[in-house]
């Protein structure tokens, strides 16, 4: 029988988190999403202040950062599908009340996440003058981006260290502790950066190279001081230094769960830079126009991006706790709620596109394809959140393929496709003389490719989901089961657990 101590006991100290297997689904959800959605605007933050103070320096300062961005979110990517498979294994054991195992876990995640980390910042590093030249820099821009480059590489195993702390307390029900560190490290860098970029005070100027430090001085904070919290305890799970030895079965298990969400990642910023630059033939005023209306779009993927990792925990714990039924409402309750607030949203858009262009932009061309742009691809938005949800309890049951072929079937089988078949009159096979006949709609062809590849996307989300094949756990449940005895045992505040388990949580710490 499953007990109600779903996150808490180690003993002498009750783990916080929220608890998603009891009680209004609709107030918890909210609880871990919010936050998540706070740390994914102030994400944004961080990058924009780096923008801002190098724009102050030159403009090849500024494309050397731009130039970067690619990069660092290949670099990124990676670390959010290292660390998936974290979160839908820590969910489901303390779905399970199997604490232990869960702390088990996060120390094979920092195993994981420092060895990937290392490798890639030692390849990097080596590399770096080889990538530049792979992604075009020249010139003035290559010695900017040099000089950045070479200390982002060494900041590399702390950004992957922070995701592996956030994904450890978001996959326990606590998503308000990883947030309040992005406000520190996130301000932190915003105080620092013309410290070091302009050279203020006793500092000298160094340029993007300073943007650079500045950002490995925030994240180490953020890294450091989550590592800290992470031993400690107390929020959830709890890293203990003997769970550091290598374990190949947990190891191979984050590895098996986690691949498909970076290969995910790839293939969705390559898609990204594949349709811009489907945009770029129909002139500057459509590639602005997609630029600000992508931007609007991010404020709802964020919101979406946020409910489906609060989806994720919920599923997990749902499935750990064997309750699928429940996991199952947790996602519908997400998807109805996101999908409503977009609609909202969209409706916005919609009826003042004037005024939602005209925050960014004063050129009527711009603000007139921009237009176009919200009419056709705004009403939409809630098939896009919607999928994302969905994607989220995916994830959480450990089916992380499932959600990757989701973003495939998006991107690469609805999406593009659609948009050379509409927008374009002849299309050819790149290195054939194979040719088609388009429609040749023009750019609003693309931005229909939006609509439709959402809409069809969602259907197709909707009845895989329904199909109910992920509401088998990815975790070993063959143990013996845990139960509270009749009395707590101890002194104080202990929180009473079977002898067993007391025995060994008092031998590992």
């Amino acid at each position: 029988m499953k007990t109600d101590r779903q996150v808490q006991g180690v003993v002498g100290t009750e783990r916080k988190g929220v608890d998603m297997t009891s009680g209004a689904i609709a107030p918890k959800l909210l609880t871990l999403a919010w936050p998540l959605v706070l740390g994914n605007l102030l994400q944004t933050v961080y990058n924009l202040a780096d923008m801002f103070w190098v724009g102050r320096v030159s403009s090849d300062a500024v494309a050397a950062v731009s130039l970067m961005f690619p990069l660092t979110w290949l670099f990124v990517s990676t670390a959010m599908g290292v660390t998936a498979a974290t979160i839908a294994l820590v969910s489901q054991y303390v779905g399970a009340g199997d604490d232990r195992q869960a702390d088990r876990v996060v120390a094979q995640t920092i195993l994981l996440t420092l060895g990937v980390s290392l490798t890639l910042a030692a390849l990097g590093w080596a590399f770096r003058r080889e990538l530049l030249t792979l992604i075009g820099a020249e010139g003035a821009v290559f010695t900017e981006s040099l000089a950045y480059i070479e200390v982002i590489f060494f900041a590399l195993p702390l950004t992957f260290l922070f995701f592996a702390f956030r994904a450890a307390l978001q996959g326990a029900g606590d998503t308000k502790t990883a947030m309040w560190l992005v406000v520190i490290s996130a301000g932190l860098n915003v105080v620092i950066d013309p410290v070091f970029i302009l050279g203020w005070g006793p500092m000298p100027a160094m340029g993007t190279r300073g943007a650079a430090w500045a950002t490995f001085l925030s994240r180490a904070l953020a890294a450091g001081t989550g590592v800290a919290i992470l031993l400690r305890g107390g929020f959830g799970v709890r890293l203990r230094v003997r769970d550091l030895a290598p374990d190949p079965t947990l190891l191979k298990k984050l590895v098996d769960v986690g691949y498909p969400a970076t290969v995910d990642g790839w293939a969705r910023s390559f898609a990204a830079v594949t349709m811009a630059a489907f945009v770029t033939p129909f002139g500057t005023a459509a590639v602005a126009a997609y630029g600000i209306g992508i931007r609007l779009m991010s404020v709802s993927w964020s919101v979406a991006g946020a409910v489906g990792q609060a989806t994720a925990t919920g599923v997990g714990q749902n499935l750990g706790a064997e309750t699928p039924d429940r996991a199952a409402r947790v996602t519908w309750v997400g998807v109805g709620g996101t999908m409503g607030l977009l609609f909202a949203a969209g409706g916005l858009c919609v009826l003042f596109p004037e005024a939602m262009m005209g925050v960014f932009v004063d050129d009527p061309a711009v603000i007139a394809e921009g237009r176009r742009f919200l009419y056709i691809v705004a009403p939409f938005w809630a098939f896009f959140g919607g999928t994302m949800v969905i994607q989220g309890g995916f994830r959480g049951a450990g089916q992380t393929k499932v959600a990757m072929a989701l973003s495939f079937l998006a991107r690469w089988i609805f999406r593009v496709p659609i948009a050379i078949a509409l927008a374009f009159s002849t299309i050819t096979v790149p290195g054939t003389a194979l040719a088609f006949q388009g429609l040749g709609v023009g750019v609003d062809g693309i931005w229909l490719a939006f609509a439709v590849g959402a809409s069809l996307t969602f259907l197709v989300a909707v009845g895989w989901f329904r199909l109910g094949r992920w509401t088998e756990s990815v975790i070993d449940q063959s143990g013996p089961e845990r139960e509270l005895p009749e009395e707590p045992v101890g002194t104080g505040d202990e929180i009473g657990v079977d002898a067993g388990s007391a025995a060994e949580r008092e031998d590992d710490d």
